[in-house]
């Protein structure tokens, strides 16, 4: 029976996932990723790290799902989104690490090109911040020196990832991944070039851009044994959104990763948030012909931090030993007890979009305890959320009903339970978690014909609870107005 293989490289670690025919799930393996902090605001990876974890991971996953290469039909990749590097085509050695989506210092030279704020908009649907790849590709090409360009490629982690899967033989990315890197032109769909001049960034060093459903090359046969075809690649959020059936207007979806991140597709498309919601887009399906493709656009709530909150909660402050113990926590005390904590650990994104701005708890007193401040930071995941929800209602102009959740934070029951009474909506969270890699996978079955159809593949998912608004919705609610002043006094802190 022929199996797909999910390549997931995220920002905290890299998964492989094999689901068989049926869409369940049949090994994995997973490792973590080394996070470097060389200065305050400063996020690194190592990409020779995040390449030796993808072979291990292949291999890995085959061993617990019992098979061997041959019996896979196809694999989907999908990748952390606005991480970039520069590497030598010739040595396959990456020149310098890993610049990551949550990296600030770019910070200033954004300053430097606020001019161009309404141009960057208009052409690449995103807003001028330190967040994207533009930024971080003009700083290392700023570090090589004297080097001869036409001997070095970029690109963000997909680009990376297939380079040396097929061997060093593709340079491509797809539409979902160049969307987020403040380079794509989103209605040609192609590297603009005032945009290539603005950060001066020579259009040869860039990948191909192709359509995120479709073939992009084949395995190098040294690497598993066979040949297998590289039949999708999606940013991770979008690939999430694919894999919850969110394929047309009125459905979103909210990831809890690393960062949180809310996604509601617009179809075929493009719109202006009046909101300060980015508009991106949500995946590319080459036709049968391969000479076009179907589009589909969204409008995506980027918030820098949610799960790093509490993996600092843990590796940081040192006051849990594990990310499940903060929902019991969370429980053990009524209320916050007035203690208000901002997920600004990276500055502040949707719909705030504040560079400067730095995580603080606000509301101490000697009353305050440990699971306060837990409880506090669970909260502050969930309200970031309402904002973008609220953004989304008012660009649509019709409430939404439902979100969907996915990604390891929404394992939290208090979490989940707190987003339902704050936003006072229904909150559906699916059996398999990892909708990131599911969405790749499902893409990468339907392109090489493994499934014939997509709704029924996205209907056939399992729901594991649907949390409803509780009778603590209204105090929630009430919450998220102290809350948000909370955030205005952490906003600008850093000139």
């Amino acid at each position: 029976m022929p199996h797909i293989l999910s390549l997931d490289l995220g920002t905290t670690g890299n998964r492989a996932i094999i689901f068989d025919k049926s869409g369940d799930i049949v090994g994995q393996a997973y490792r973590e990723l080394t996070q470097y902090y060389p200065q305050p605001g400063w996020v690194e990876h190592d990409a020779t790290e995040i390449w030796e974890a993808v072979k291990w991971a292949m291999g890995a996953a085959l061993k617990d799902a019992g098979i061997e290469a041959k019996e896979l039909a196809a694999i989907g990749l999908t990748v952390q989104r606005e991480t970039c590097l520069l590497w030598d085509k010739t040595t396959g050695k990456p020149l310098h690490k890993a610049i990551v989506w949550q990296d600030r210092r770019t910070a200033d030279f954004c300053k430097k090109i606020e001019p161009s704020r309404k141009e960057i908009y208009e052409k690449t649907g995103l807003f001028l911040d330190a967040y994207f790849s533009a930024t971080k590709i003009n700083w290392l090409l700023d570090q090589l020196g004297d080097v001869d360009l036409d001997n070095v490629l970029a690109g963000t982690v997909d680009s990376w990832a297939l380079w040396n899967l097929t061997g060093g033989k593709v340079h491509a990315t797809d539409h979902s991944n160049a969307s987020r890197t403040m380079l794509m032109n989103l209605d040609a769909q192609q590297w603009d070039d005032s945009m290539l001049k603005l950060f001066d960034i020579p259009a040869q060093i860039l990948p191909e851009i192709k359509p995120s459903q479709g073939i992009f090359g084949h395995t190098d046969p040294d690497l598993l044994g066979v040949e297998v075809p590289i039949a999708a690649i999606f940013g991770d959020q979008q690939s999430a959104l694919f894999a919850h059936g969110c394929d047309r207007p009125g459905l979103l979806k909210c990831t809890y990763g690393t960062g949180c991140f809310l996604v509601a597709s617009t179809g075929e498309k493009r719109e202006r948030s009046q909101n300060q919601l980015l508009s991106t887009v949500a995946w590319t399906t080459a036709k049968p012909d391969g000479d076009d493709y179907d589009l589909g656009y969204a409008l995506e709530g980027s918030m820098f931090t949610a799960g790093a909150c509490v993996q600092w909660l843990r590796d940081g402050l040192k006051i849990i030993d594990d990310a499940a113990e903060t929902a019991d926590l969370a429980t053990q005390v009524e209320d916050n007890g007035g203690v208000y904590f901002v997920p600004a650990l990276s500055g502040l994104g949707a719909p705030h979009w504040d560079m400067g701005a730095r995580g603080a708890f606000l509301g101490i007193t000697r009353g305050a305890s440990k699971a306060h401040m837990v409880r506090a930071v669970l909260e502050a995941i969930a309200n970031q959320a309402r904002e973008v929800v609220e953004a989304v209602n008012q660009d649509a102009g019709t409430p939404i009903k439902q979100l969907k959740v996915d990604g390891g934070a929404c394992q939290n029951d208090f979490l989940m339970q707190y987003q339902a009474d704050v936003l006072g909506i229904p909150v559906e969270r699916p059996a398999v978690l990892d909708a990131t890699a599911q969405g790749a996978a499902f893409a990468a079955g339907l392109a090489v014909g493994l499934w014939d159809d997509y709704h029924t593949l996205v209907n056939n998912r399992q729901i594991d609870r649907v949390f409803e608004p509780s009778e603590n919705a209204e105090k929630a609610q009430a919450d998220f107005v102290t809350w948000q002043k909370a955030v205005e006094r952490a906003k600008n802190w850093i000139d």
